[in-house]
Parts: C-alpha cells; structure tokens; sequence
C-alpha cells in the first residue's frame, strides 16, 4: 500500500468530502486511500487536480444518499415528495415489498463503479451476481439517466420517480399477462447494462473471470451468500490468462445475513478463516469499508491496478500462472443506512410494520428517509458532475461492453460427409476443430467435465488442450482453451460467459442435469430480451448429452438419465433447442445452425458409438431443416401405421420393426423426429417462428393416419405431452421411451428393460391396430416381449 499523500491544508473540496454527508462517514483509512487515488488521477492526466476529484467524491457521497433515499421508498412508498416532505399514510403501499437490505448495501458499490468510471473516463462493464438487489441498479441508474428507452420514458419528467415507485412491485399486467412495468424484482431487459438475472446466487462467481476480454475490465459484484452456495468460483486463478482474459476486480458484499440467519462470513472468525480460503487459492483479498462509496472506488481502483501490472508481468514472462486476483471483501451490516440495519427484518422489510397502517413504522420511515435526502437542486449538480460522458467520448453504462456483445458472422468450415458406420461425435469433433481455425479471431473455449476423448472430441483435445497452471503432458497448456473440471455448473458457465467467442460444452447425459440452473437463468433472460426486441447477439451455445442414456448401461442407473433434453424441451423453443441426430451426416448438417442460432442454447443428444448410416447428405440438409423426414414408407397394404422415432438407437429399432412389418404387407410410413420442439402447439408467438405449421405437419404427419407408435430417447409422458398434436387419437397411440428401468446393462438390454426393441414397438403396432401380435412375433419372440421368455431372442442383433 503507498504511504498517504497529505492534501493542501486548506483545500476546501477535501474538507466537503471529508466531513462525509448524512450516514455517510469517511474513515482515516479511507481517507488516506482517497489522497493516494486523486494524486495517482492527477498523475495520470485523467483529471485536472485533487480538488476535482474530492468534489467529485463529495457529489459520490450525494447520489450514493439519494439512491438509498430512492430504494427505501421503492420498499414502501407509492410517491415521493423530493422536497423532503413527510409522506402522509395514504402515500404508502398496502403491501410493501422489496429486498431493502441487500439493496441498500449495493447503492455505495454501484454509485462508486459509476464515479470511477467518470473519474478515469473509461465504461467498465458490470456484473451483478445478487440480482434481487436490482433496485439498486434502477434507482441510481433513474437518478443520473442512464437508462434504456422504456425506463427512460415513463421515469424521468414531472412525477417520473413517484410512478417509479409505485410500478416497484405493483404486479400490473398487460391485456397479454406480461408485465406492465419496466421494472422488476431481478436483473432484467430493462435493467439498464444488465447481462446476468442474479436469481439464482452463485453463477455469476463461476462466470466473471471469463467475460471480458483482453482490453476490457470488468467489476463483479458478488456475495458472501453465494460464496456458501458455489465453491467453484475458488478456480477462477485457475482459468484466468492475461492473453486472452480482460481485466476483472471481484468485490463481495460481506454483510453478514443470508434470508433468516447470520452467514459465517457475518463472524469474525469466519471471515478471516475466508480471507485465508482465498489467499490459498490464488486470490488476493483485503477488507475495506463496505458502507463509504469512496471506499469502493479506492479498492475498485486500486485492485485494477494491481491486476493490470500482474498482467503485464505475464505476458512478458516475468510472471508465472496462477496470477493472484486481487478480491475485495467489503464489510457492511445489511440494511445499512436504515433503520433496523443488520438485523434479519432488514433481508426484506426492516420496519417493524406497514407504515401505511402502522403510526410509529411511519415515524420511523420519515425519520430514517429523511436522513437520506438530498436536495433537489444539490443533487442535479453532483448528477452532472458525475456524468460528462460526452466530454469524455466514452458511452453510457448502460452500452458497456459486455451489454452490447455482437460477435461477427462466422465463417463456416466445409466438412464431408460419410456413408460408413462412424460415431456421429466424430462429426462435432471434425466440425469444432475446423470451425475455430476458421474463425481464429474469436475466443474458443470446451466446457469440460470428464473425459473428452472418452466423448470422441480426440481432436479437439488435440488443437486446444486443457488449460492449467503447469502441463504434464501434450493434451495440457497453460493457455488451453478447454476448461476441465469435475463441477458441472463450473464448465457450462465457461462457456456462457464467453459471448464474445464459440463455446462447446460436451458431458456425459445424467450429469448435464447439474448444468440446468446456470442454463435456464441463461435462457430466460435471452428470452426476456428478445421479448422487449432488444434480442442476445451471442453465437449459439451446443451443450452436448453424449455418453448418454441407452448407451450407459454399464455404468448402473446413476449414469441413466433423460432428465435433461426433457427440461430443455420444457423452455421456449426458440431460445432452447432439443436436437437428436442419429447418425453422422445429420450430426453434421444441423451443426451450422446450432452456432449461427444467436441468442440460443441448443441440447444435442448424440451418441459416441458407432452408429449405422441412415441419412445421405441431402436427407440430412433436409432433416436440419425441417426438424423430421421420412425414412421409409410402405403403402401397399391399406391404411399404414404411423411409426414416429425419436433418437438413434429408437430409430434403428424402428427400422427393424418395419422391416417385420413389410414383410408381412402391413403398411406404415416411419418419420424420424430430430428437433422435437418444432412440432408442438407454439406457447406464443415468438416461439411460433420456430414451430413447423399445421401444413407443414400434415405433410409429414398425415391427419388419416390415425393408428401411431412412438418410440423415443425421452420418457414417453414427456414426448407425447409436448408433442400432443401428433397424437390426435390418444385411443390408437403409443409411446414408448425410458421409463426408469436400468442397471448393469448392454444398450439391448437397456432397450429390452425399457420395453423400447423392435419387439415391443410390434406388439405396440398390434394393440393400436387391435391385431394379434402374433401377426409379427414368433411366439416365442412374444412371450419375451410379454415377459414370460427369454429376451436374447429380442436383443440379439439388437441396436
């Protein structure tokens, strides 16, 4: 730390600053931070002189108190009187709502972020992980005009912050059900600069070191909740490179309370035995003032500093990997600045009644609000102060870069087909590997939980190595583009968090299921922001379910799981793609889409054994296209069964039960449905775009063929729930799919359990025909099929 430069002893700026305004205090500490940063800026040439900086610290103070004012009314209030009038009772809401006390502890550390922007002419991008601290973010954003068009226009002007009030909260819905307000109680659309809802604590922590890239800085606000929530944010040395990382400074909001209890980062004890945790880890943390805005700009400042200098030393190879990241904890109570502070009331609703109802909750309202207000005209002045940014030619936070990522079309590699039997992964391994040569300008990274080769991305593996701190073998390097782990949620939030390059995340199926929290808060804020027009421009994402279900049945139940393409298929299917190629050819053709599809999150269930050529070049261009095709078809016997397969080895037990039935002149038409989602009754009219129309369906699904039989990788309830328009006579159809039986087995036997081989699809014809079996079963093949014989007469050749 510099030794403290004394400032002019009759600098009156400094002496605004430091007789602090309101609940705002300075400490010596903080003081002595605050001489070192307005020498370093003068130093610098990024301002004029100390005294500007210490007014523009004094204007921190204001805004900093003016947005607690504001979020303190947010809570409770239908209006605000910005005279400092008292409110009277009937100007509070009947149902007050709000997280007050994570919020208030964020109004300091985002108003410094905004200060320290100004005070160094540069837009750090910004990152929330505690989303339901928004109004924070919306409050301050409002106060100083940063904001986006549908904020802007019903916030500022007369009576701009009173409807602000009264819309937090308010639960008012448009004619269609959306909401009303462009406001919310998260991280959302309208939330000016944000990129993250926050709603489920701990992604953020996993995804900040991979965001920015080199050029870029990035402020992570964190928090000590989320610090017990998700221990995976310990590797973010592990992952960070000055070649192609940006600049990151962490800062968690220690202030002790999770909903209803005290963290153990709320003790003393516990926040030292962190404080170790981190330094352990390849982190560099300090302590600091987490009520004094000041305090956050010196530490924001101070720890890019640092980072850029270490980074520096990298590159030029004085400096080995991990560097340290600097991490500043800042220590607060919750709720600080009113009343009731770090007490658990103070989570949520920290007076003890409504003011509305309650006369000494009013009181106290007015009592504590009123020590948070800023005159109006005081106020404008610091706001302008703290803005300047076309003075300084740098744009609002709201247009940071993290908020305005638009990676440059790809160009896509040209990759033959095959005719022989081959593993389809092989086809992702060949495409990835050529499609990142082809695009060398954007950041590539492999989210990687386990066994990459044992997936068959051998040659992926082979170009961009597994990223450590020191290789032992040729697959590793220090600056590797494939983050291995075994954590789950660590290696898929990699890859979300690099929007500005291509990601491929690949994972055996029953653990992908660990992925789904950081993937739904992923799409349902690329869905928010497509609904307000303003849709996501990142490349689309493949999280591949490989080694998956009916191929691991060695491996027991635990390794038996559909769970996941089942949840995906339950998003919106034009955010969230379900794709199951069966073969390599189709593998290959829908693969350009998946990462042309912007804003889209695609779950490919491919297998890695070899699998038979079923679909030539332009059956498979035809089958990325439309989403299903016909494979085979046979009309000669009167009215055909429907056969519908979903997934490549229910395919190949398709085939071979309509070989049986051809044999015997029973007719049948055998579509294969690759992208399940574009065949369901659309939600709304965005995700109609990307369902197939009625036409379109009645030309692969003929209504008059009533008589259907599924046969599915998912479990059946959940293929022909979202497919209900493909079973329009639920008396003649079948599905047939996973329903939970496994162990220790082959994929016959998988399928045999399952009561998915070709037997059962016959017997399933046979009910929906109302024929015997025996038509197409030998009886004993039936009596296998029946449970009552030997099922190697079913799986033999099976698959």
């Amino acid at each position: 730390m510099s030794s403290p430069i004394s400032p002019s002893a009759a600098c009156p700026e400094y002496e605004l600053w430091r007789r602090g305004y309101g609940v705002i205090q300075h400490t010596e500490t903080t003081c002595d931070h605050v001489q070192v940063l307005a020498s370093r800026l003068v130093a610098a040439g990024l301002q004029p002189d100390t005294a500007t900086v210490y007014r523009k610290l004094a204007d921190l103070d204001r805004l900093t108190s003016a947005g607690m004012w504001l979020v303190v009314h947010m809570t409770y209030a239908n209006r605000v009187d910005s005279s400092g009038a008292p409110l009277s009772a009937r100007d509070f809401k009947s149902n007050p709502e709000g997280h007050t006390g994570g919020t208030l502890n964020m109004i300091p550390a985002y108003a410094a972020y905004l200060a320290l922007n100004n005070l160094t002419g540069e837009t750090r991008s910004w990152l929330m992980g505690q989303g339901h601290c928004v109004a924070a973010i919306d409050a301050l954003n409002v106060l100083t005009g940063n904001l986006l068009p549908e904020q802007h226009e019903r916030y500022t002007g007369t009576g701009g912050l009173s409807r602000m009030v009264a819309d937090f909260y308010s639960y008012q819905q448009k004619p269609d059900g959306t909401m009303a307000a462009p406001l919310g109680s998260h991280v959302n659309p309208y939330t000016a600069g944000g990129i993250i809802e926050g709603g489920y604590l701990g992604f953020a922590e996993l995804q900040y070191a991979h965001m920015p890239l080199p050029g870029e800085s990035l402020v992570a606000f964190l928090s000590d909740g989320a610090a017990e929530e998700q221990r995976g944010s310990d590797w973010i040395p592990r992952w960070w490179r000055a070649k192609d990382c940006g600049l990151v400074t962490p800062v968690m909001i220690a202030n002790g309370r999770r909903i209803d209890q005290r963290t153990e980062l709320g003790t003393r004890e516990g926040l030292e035995r962190f404080e170790a945790h981190l330094a352990a880890r390849g982190f560099d943390p300090f302590r600091f003032d987490g009520r004094d805005p000041a305090a956050f700009v010196c530490a924001l400042s101070e720890m890019e500093q640092s980072l850029q200098y270490r980074a520096g030393q990298a590159l030029e190879g004085k400096l080995d990997y991990p560097v340290r990241i600097p991490y500043g904890i800042a220590e607060t109570i919750k709720g600080f600045g009113f009343y009731g502070a770090g007490l658990n009331p103070a989570h949520n609703l920290p007076l003890p009644g409504n003011p509305r109802m309650d006369v000494r909750a009013r009181e106290l309202f007015r009592e504590h609000a009123a020590r948070l207000w800023v005159a109006p005209d005081e106020l404008a002045d610091s706001v302008l102060r703290l803005k300047e940014h076309k003075h300084q030619g740098r744009p609002l936070e709201r247009d940071h870069p993290l908020a305005k990522r638009n990676p440059p079309d790809l160009v896509m590699p040209t990759i033959a087909s095959r005719h022989d039997q081959v593993s389809p992964m092989l086809a992702v391994d060949s495409f990835f590997r050529a499609l990142v040569k082809q695009n060398p300008d954007l950041r590539a990274r492999v989210g990687n939980p386990d066994e990459l080769a044992s997936n068959r991305l051998t040659g992926v593996l082979e170009d961009l190595k597994h990223r450590v701190n020191d290789p032992e073998n040729s697959s590793e390097s220090v600056h590797g583009k494939i983050i291995t782990v075994l954590n789950e949620e660590a290696v898929v939030s990699a890859c979300l968090a690099n929007k500005a390059g291509i990601n491929l995340v690949a994972s055996y199926e029953a653990f992908c299921v660990k992925m789904l929290g950081a993937i739904r808060q992923e799409l349902i804020f690329a869905r928010h922001q497509k609904a307000v027009d303003r849709p996501a421009r990142w490349l689309g994402l493949p999280v591949i379910a490989t080694s998956h279900t009916w191929e691991n049945g060695k491996n027991e139940q635990s390794h038996q799981d559909t769970t996941f393409c089942e949840s995906l298929l339950g998003e919106m299917g034009d955010v969230s793609r379900v794709i199951f190629p069966a073969d390599y050819n189709s593998t290959l053709a829908v693969l350009p889409s998946v990462f042309n599809g912007r804003g889209k999150i695609s779950c490919m269930v491919i297998p890695k054994r070899e699998r038979p050529f079923v679909f030539d070049a332009r059956e498979a261009e035809t089958l990325a296209r439309h989403g299903a095709l016909v494979v085979d078809e046979d009309t000669s016997g009167g009215e055909p069964i429907l056969m519908i397969a979903n997934g490549a080895y229910q395919l190949s037990e398709a085939i071979r039960a309509c070989d049986r039935l051809r044999e015997t002149g029973t007719s049948f038409r055998l579509v294969y449905v690759q992208e399940p989602g574009r065949f369901r009754e659309p939600r709304d009219t965005l995700e109609a775009e990307s369902c197939m129309s009625e036409i379109e369906r009645e030309r692969l699904f003929p209504n008059r063929l009533h008589r259907r039989v599924a046969l599915t990788h998912m479990r059946p309830e959940v293929f022909r729930g979202h497919l209900h328009p493909l079973f329009p006579d639920p008396g003649h159809s079948r599905v047939l799919g996973y329903i939970n039986r496994g162990g220790t087995l082959n994929e016959a036997g998988m399928l045999f359990a399952n009561r998915c081989s070709w037997g059962h699809t016959l017997a399933a014809c046979a009910s929906v025909l109302n024929k015997p079996p025996g038509e197409w079963l030998s009886s004993a093949e039936l009596a296998a099929v029946e449970g009552r014989g030997d099922p190697v007469l079913i799986t033999r050749g099976l698959s």
